[in-house]
């Protein structure tokens, strides 16, 4: 539970972990996955893997929904001075803090878990709503799934619910008024689809569990987050940053690279949406980078593969390099990168990525773009997948030097101008969800100007947006102040 000498010994833990970081007072941190990048424009690649058909029982087909052009902002502030730093919104003092423990059957592919949260809503609540990521269709559908086998709330637990197999809807006795503290515990038990080309998985000797907590699904100011699960390999999934205690067990033999930095046999995490866990037996790389403050980095590949740890080391040390550069500060103190069997691309949690075998410097630098572009400027994935993935891609394409000439990527009618869609549009127009989301993305970007001028404005927006949710509108309004035809320009690619 929160309280008592556990909760001032875990405070005590983050704020150390805190301090590592970098983070100033409150603040402090750092999606999904990235297909593997080609270094000739226009070929499309096959990492993300999304279904060419529909899912069964899905609706026909949406059209794409017109978007109007925005207005220019008005009353923004003045063109940002690319020479001056902007300074990061601070982490949210009332952020959720989640203490969270794991028992991981390796061999069995199952795992037990509970999860007790503390959180403070902005607006009154009746009810709380978790989502449960691996419940998700492509985990079902591979054999796969979690069953909440407990529920309980410090306002009582009228009832509870699940109107679809990713939400848990927990009626309270009584209502929590905004600026309140409510704290709730879920356990759960979850079965590991076997060799399952996705985030939830295991082998012989390794194991995958990513998006297995169930997560508040709050966007402050708005409310909870009803978004179906994707079909795709993507996620639709939104959550604050918040704060972590992850404690995970598993059988003498094999080790753990999770979220987080390990203090003692923990895994705290300061600003963190989500968390993952990688099981596996181990070849390890490591580094202290400094991006700017010091970042120490583990790469660990498992045993079998005949991938180096050392390239990908390489790989991971440049991205965050350039990209803190460009971008602002990494948000953590540690990032690791666990490459496992049987998973095309990679699928990244703020501070940890998991990546599938031979996938790539691209793959590997998108990843890191998205402890910017998710972790640290998070945004609901289901409704606006651009910003996670088309400013990741931008990131990736002119880090490999890839050229954004629209000319050179050929874009399916069904993605052309509808970058901004969301996940139901692209469930049902897979086949073009790359070039669409991603591709489409980093051209919207692009076109806006020399790369110094977009980078100038990305790093404004990550400044804003830090910890929050981002959203379209806000993108727009942002770059609107380094390139003022960014309305016009961002809207003919759907993005507004």
């Amino acid at each position: 539970m929160w309280g008592g000498a556990a909760c001032a010994g875990l405070v005590a833990a983050l704020v150390a972990v805190a301090l590592l970081a970098g983070v100033g007072g409150e603040g402090g941190t750092g999606g999904d996955a990235a297909p593997t990048s080609t270094a000739r424009p226009g070929a499309v690649t096959t990492a993300h893997r999304p279904p060419t058909t529909a899912v069964a029982g899905t609706p026909a087909s949406p059209a794409p929904v017109p978007l109007p052009v925005p207005a220019p902002p008005a009353g923004l502030p003045g063109p940002l001075d690319c020479a001056v730093a902007p300074a990061p919104r601070p982490l949210d003092s009332a952020r959720p803090r989640y203490v969270a423990d794991l028992a991981v059957d390796v061999v069995g592919g199952t795992a037990t878990g509970e999860v007790h949260v503390a959180f403070i809503p902005d607006l009154a609540v009746d009810h709380l709503v978790f989502r449960l990521w691996a419940n998700g269709p492509r985990s079902l559908g591979a054999g796969g799934g979690l069953e909440v086998t407990g529920v309980g709330a410090s306002a009582r637990v009228a009832s509870t619910e699940q109107p679809d197999p990713t939400t848990l809807v927990v009626r309270l006795g009584a209502p929590v008024q905004a600026g309140e503290t409510v704290e709730a515990t879920v356990a759960w038990r979850l079965l590991l689809p076997f060799r399952a080309d996705d985030r939830v998985a295991f082998g012989e000797g390794w194991a995958r569990l990513g998006s297995v907590v169930p997560l508040l699904a709050w966007e402050a100011g708005v409310g909870w987050a009803l978004a179906p699960g994707t079909a795709g390999f993507a996620e639709a999934s939104l959550a604050p940053a918040a704060d972590w205690d992850l404690g995970v067990r598993v059988a003498e033999g094999y080790e753990v690279l999770a979220t987080g930095a390990l203090v003692g046999d923990r895994w705290l995490a300061v600003g963190a949406r989500d968390v993952a866990v990688s099981i596996g037996r181990f070849r390890r790389a490591t580094a202290v980078v400094a991006a700017p403050g010091p970042v120490e980095v583990t790469v660990a590949v498992a045993e079998g593969l005949p991938d180096h740890p050392a390239t990908y080391l390489a790989t991971v040390s440049d991205a965050l390099t350039s990209f803190a550069a460009r971008f602002g500060p990494y948000p953590w103190p540690a990032y690791t990168l666990a490459v496992t069997p049987d998973l095309g691309g990679g699928i990244e949690y703020p501070g940890h990525v998991m990546q599938g075998p031979s996938a790539g410097d691209g793959t590997t630098s998108h990843e890191v773009a998205h402890q910017w572009f998710y972790g640290l400027v998070g945004n609901d994935q289901g409704r606006d997948p651009v910003l996670d993935e088309g400013l990741a891609t931008y990131a990736e394409l002119t880090h490999l030097g890839v050229a954004l000439d629209p000319a050179a990527w050929p874009m399916p009618d069904t993605a052309l101008g509808a970058a901004g869609q969301p996940m139901a549009y692209w469930d049902q127009h897979a086949d073009s969800y790359y070039e669409g989301v991603y591709v489409q993305g980093a051209l919207a970007l692009a076109a806006l100007g020399p790369p110094d001028l977009v980078d100038c404005g990305l790093r404004a927006y990550a400044a804003e947006n830090a910890w929050a949710i981002a959203t379209p509108a806000g993108l727009v309004a942002t770059m609107a102040r380094v390139a003022p035809a960014a309305p016009a320009v961002l809207a003919s690619y759907g993005i507004g």
